[in-house]
């Protein structure tokens, strides 16, 4: 399987503008610029959509996780928070709270520390500190 995504960027880097366009066209020349960036700004930015699909792989992961337990969820709801520090993109903290009938605290934390570890965006953003805090509701 592969999936693209296509860039445009016209002008400076600070004045200029771009967009971004998903194959899927959830993202179909969405705008980002340099304050939806570092500021403000109406937009996207590629922090954003980094921490997007970090939230959204962890979260199906750890639902096929719980499934070879045994166990179903009623939600999984995660954010993920993306650091961009010092020029350098430098932690992933991942933050989930979960409804799961029937799953004890100890089961539940083992299946999202593995759901953590084996997520396909974890391994991609392995040279990333990656936190996790898993609570259920």
């Amino acid at each position: 399987m592969k999936r693209n995504a296509t860039a445009v960027w016209n002008g400076s880097g600070k004045e200029g503008k771009g967009t971004v366009s998903t194959q899927s066209t959830v993202l179909s020349s969405t705008q980002y610029s340099y304050k939806s960036r570092f500021e403000e700004g109406v937009g996207t930015n590629p922090e954003e959509l980094m921490a997007a699909a970090h939230a959204g792989c962890f979260s199906m992961k750890l639902s096929f996780v719980l499934g070879e337990a045994g166990f179903t969820a009623d939600k999984i709801e995660t954010t993920c928070t993306i650091a961009l520090e010092n020029g350098a993109i430098t932690t992933s903290e991942l933050n989930v709270t979960a409804t799961i009938p029937g799953i004890s605290e100890d089961e539940f934390q083992k299946c999202a520390q593995n759901a953590k570890d084996n997520c396909p965006v974890s391994k991609a953003y392995s040279a990333l500190n990656i936190t996790l805090e898993a609570k259920l509701g």
